[in-house]
């Protein structure tokens, strides 16, 4: 009997299980699959384009002043050619001579590059010893005005009309003309202002706008000159180009010994 009961249960246990088996296989097979779904990084795009600066326009900087100079402000000149009919020639030397090669005061603290004075400006001022001490000059917010600034003085004062008249590649008469209508007191402008063309070649900025070869430049000029660099003194130039103290005063108007760095001196005279 007992035997008979051992059976019994062990039948009941197996049967209980494979029941359970086939439905645990039966809720598998009946159980929709579930795939893995790998969601993909949001890319955001910018609403708005953007900003980018201008190209800043390089300067080639050297050891000579004069050159960086003409590098930075040739087309400005060219432009102001092209505008008023004033050789760049003349103007590009103008701003060397008047700015020391944009290293003087006026044309660091106030951007006046050509020592325009007040007379009847009413912009912003800044005083600087000159012919006087504390002479009144006009004061920019940036160099290209002092370049218009530069055109229309001349081009609007009665005093420089024979410059118009003039060739406009004649930069030895536009040179003298200056000179001539009191645009500067040193009798020896004319020969400072022409030696730097030469030199430079400025001329050649004038030949871009007239399409011409300037044929006034073939003679040369007579002057020589140096341009002020540290360590510079009289005393020293005289000694390097054989001359006196006194006869490098006398060729530049100079009342006093001092140098500004970046001037142009006259140091022979043939």
């Amino acid at each position: 009997m007992k035997r008979i009961l051992v059976l019994i249960c062990l039948a009941l246990i197996v049967f209980g299980c494979g029941t359970k088996k086939r439905a645990a296989s039966k809720s598998s097979k009946n159980k929709p699959r579930t795939e893995r779904v790998v969601k993909k990084p949001q890319i955001k795009f910018p609403t708005q384009e953007p900003q980018v600066d201008p190209p800043v326009k390089e300067t080639v900087v050297s050891n000579n002043p004069i050159e960086d100079y003409i590098v930075t402000y040739s087309d400005i000149a060219q432009e102001e050619m092209r505008l008023y009919n004033i050789p760049a020639s003349i103007t590009l030397a103008q701003g060397i001579l008047e700015s020391s090669s944009g290293r003087g005061r006026l044309s660091v603290e106030a951007n006046n590059h050509f020592g325009i004075k007040c007379h009847e400006w009413t912009g912003a001022k800044i005083y600087h010893d000159d012919d006087a001490d504390q002479e009144c000059f006009r004061k920019y917010n940036d160099a290209k005005y002092s370049y218009r600034d530069h055109s229309l003085f001349l081009k609007e004062r009665k005093r420089y009309y024979k410059l118009f008249e003039l060739d406009i590649d004649d930069y030895k008469g536009w040179a003298k003309g200056l000179k001539a209508a009191g645009y500067a007191t040193d009798r020896k402008y004319p020969d400072k202002l022409i030696s730097l063309i030469e030199r430079y070649e400025l001329y050649k900025y004038d030949e871009m706008i007239t399409g011409k070869t300037t044929v006034v430049h073939a003679e040369k000029s007579t002057e020589s000159s140096h341009q002020v660099v540290k360590g510079d003194t009289l005393y020293s130039l005289s000694k390097r180009y054989d001359t006196s103290v006194e006869n490098l005063k006398r060729l530049n108007n100079l009342s006093s010994n001092d140098l500004n760095i970046g001037d142009v001196l006259i140091v022979k005279s043939n």
